[in-house]
């Protein structure tokens, strides 16, 4: 393993939809699809992660990318990287 491909940070970007934009906090929805182990049936499964919104002008319902970043503050782990379009 080279120097290099241990320092490479590992940044996730995930998409989803803005649920709530008040307090200086933008709360993005993120669904997925796991199978059930056993069943074979497909299950949707939604993580809410609060994202830093620079702008400050994202409105509910917009689909938004958000990249994981250091923290902002004691829940604040990813911040708003792009808008992609309006549902």
């Amino acid at each position: 393993m080279n120097i290099s491909q241990k320092k490479q940070s590992k940044t996730q970007v995930l998409k989803g939809k803005v649920v709530s934009n008040r307090n200086h906090c933008t709360i993005v929805a993120v669904e997925r699809l796991i199978k059930h182990p056993k069943y074979g049936k497909y299950l949707q499964r939604r993580n809410r992660y609060k994202a830093h919104d620079m702008a400050d002008h994202r409105e509910v319902g917009e689909i938004v990318s958000i990249v994981s970043c250091p923290p902002i503050s004691r829940d604040k782990r990813f911040r708003v990287l792009t808008e992609r379009s309006e549902v």
